[in-house]
């Protein structure tokens, strides 16, 4: 199993920037890609951006442009840069593996992240 935990989040209001940090344990972390999802209360989780081994990136739509997801893999770590934040992206957020053997992997308590005018 690989375990993350996640810190960072806060109340901020429009407009603002906040960045996530994501703690791993384990070594499969640097093998693996990786990603960050959120949850709005009432919603399904969705994935809000991923990173393979090598750094190559890939965004939700709706923050294509706003967010920046980025690891290091000799830290076991992993960020998400949020700026321009508006309130539909206020969730709680998550690190989790992707593939298949992360498809059982405990998910950590998450960040909240609330943004409010």
């Amino acid at each position: 199993q690989v375990q993350f935990v996640e810190s960072g989040g806060g109340l901020v209001q429009p407009g603002d920037s906040l960045t996530l940090s994501c703690a791993a344990t384990g070594s499969r972390f640097s093998s693996d890609a990786m990603a960050w999802y959120r949850q709005a209360t009432g919603k399904e989780r969705e994935v809000v951006a991923t990173i393979t081994p090598g750094g190559k990136t890939g965004y939700r739509q709706v923050v294509q442009g706003r967010f920046t997801i980025t690891r290091d893999n000799a830290k076991n770590t992993m960020s998400l840069e949020m700026t321009d934040l508006k309130p539909e992206d206020t969730a709680v957020y998550f690190c989790q593996g992707i593939g298949a053997l992360y498809k059982n992997n405990p998910w950590g308590k998450g960040t909240p992240v609330t943004v409010w005018a």
